[in-house]
């Protein structure tokens, strides 16, 4: 938990994208809820494009909702959420609208679990980006 990847695709042949891989729970333990899971600072500037969140193993009953805060402030108007018995926010029945895509060079952002649906474990959080 903790451990944040970084991935940036420069191939010419590859769809260039990037991409923050953002951990917010070891893979066993079941997710609780609360604020600032994790806090980190914005390394530069970036307009987020999407973001979309992932579990090892889906909740047997009830949401999982994760929110994104930068300076204390949500910057999703409708939460990032799983759809229960789902591991991805891919299908979730309400898709996640980001209202403040524009993260600033060393902006605090906090993720909080809002609802942390039954039994879910191993969640993750992608934020797709372009930088500025």
């Amino acid at each position: 938990t903790g451990d944040t990847l970084w991935l940036d695709t420069d191939e010419p042949s590859v769809d260039r994208g990037e991409a923050w891989i953002v951990p917010l729970s070891d893979e066993t333990t079941t997710l609780t809820t609360g604020t600032a899971k994790l806090t980190l600072r914005m390394p530069f500037a970036v307009t987020l494009t999407e973001v979309r969140s992932s579990l090892s193993t889906a909740s047997s009953s009830g949401l999982v909702t994760v929110d994104i805060n930068e300076g204390g402030v949500s910057i999703l108007s409708t939460k990032l959420s799983i759809d229960s018995g789902e591991t991805t926010s891919e299908t979730a029945a309400t898709a996640a609208v980001i209202s403040d895509a524009n993260l600033a060079d060393d902006a605090q952002l906090t993720f909080d679990i809002d609802a942390a649906g039954t039994g879910a474990t191993g969640l993750k959080v992608v934020m797709k980006y372009e930088r500025v």
